[in-house]
């Protein structure tokens, strides 16, 4: 496995597991396959209603906690100094840990300089070893990292070969902000898996198009969070560390770069509306 140095020292491997839209019923027994075939950190979200299929999944691997690098998120529900407090410490009692590796803010609506403050006390108090945002979009993620206390160690944000956020990558470079791929196979949108190049390059390896698309990010230092519920494919996922692209297929990807989003745009009125229904 390799690694990541966070801005406070914390390292953080390059590759987890992500328990996003994974069923609550059989949370449990993925997180399990995924520690067992070797993943150290997994990825959760108060908003995926299956913190307490990772933290049961965690207590019955026999892996020594400081092992593992668990991260969860603040949903927006829980915006606020309040709310947000309180609902950190119930993240913590539903995954079984007193501390997460990493606390999220989960989405920029709603009090989320309240809920920041609630995470910087957090970390004061040892119970997130680390905090930063999820889907903060350069000019948010500006103005928060200038009026916070904490400078957020991560900003997690839609990040795959078609939207490899080059802009935020300068701007969380120059803020010493780690940028962590959700997303990062795109959920198969725009072809993905039967994408020519991806499928050129990654055969000249003997690798497929999912390993070929996590190294390229991983190459591009990107944080993956790659999702399945089989085996199988989280066996193939992990595999990405024998193999190195050369500069010209690095480029190669590069080129499918659209910067534009496949799911939703925080600048879209109708999206930004949606969150707020949820928030009220």
């Amino acid at each position: 496995m390799e690694y990541v140095t966070l801005n406070n020292g914390v390292k953080m491997p390059i590759l987890g597991y992500g328990v996003y839209q994974v069923d609550p019923a059989e949370c449990e027994r993925c997180v399990s396959d995924a520690i067992r075939t070797g993943y150290r950190s997994i990825d959760t979200a108060q908003a995926y209603a299956n913190e307490e299929g990772v933290g049961n999944a965690v207590a019955a691997s026999g892996i020594p906690r400081e092992e593992l690098f668990l991260t969860t998120k603040v949903w927006i529900t829980n915006a606020g100094y309040e709310k947000a407090k309180a609902s950190i410490d119930e993240s913590l009692k539903k995954l079984r840990t007193d501390y997460v590796d990493l606390l999220l803010i989960h989405q920029p609506f709603g009090d989320y300089y309240g809920t920041y403050r609630a995470m910087e006390e957090a970390y004061r108090a040892g119970k997130a070893r680390a905090i930063g945002v999820s889907n903060f979009y350069p000019d948010r993620y500006i103005d928060l990292a200038n009026f916070c206390e904490v400078v957020p160690a991560v900003n997690q944000v839609e990040t795959h070969v078609f939207q490899q956020q080059k802009i935020a990558h300068e701007v969380m470079k120059k803020y010493g902000t780690q940028i962590e791929s959700w997303g990062p196979f795109a959920e198969g949108k725009n072809g993905m898996f039967t994408n020519a190049v991806l499928k050129a390059v990654g055969e000249g390896h003997g690798k497929t198009v999912a390993q070929t698309a996590l190294r390229f990010l991983i190459q591009s230092g990107v944080v993956v969070i790659p999702k399945s519920v089989r085996k199988d494919r989280m066996e193939e996922n992990i595999n990405v560390f024998d193999f190195v692209l050369t500069e010209e297929e690095m480029k190669q990807i590069e080129s499918l770069d659209t910067a534009q989003s496949l799911f939703f745009s925080h600048y879209d009125p109708q999206t930004v509306e949606w969150f707020m229904s949820i928030v009220k």
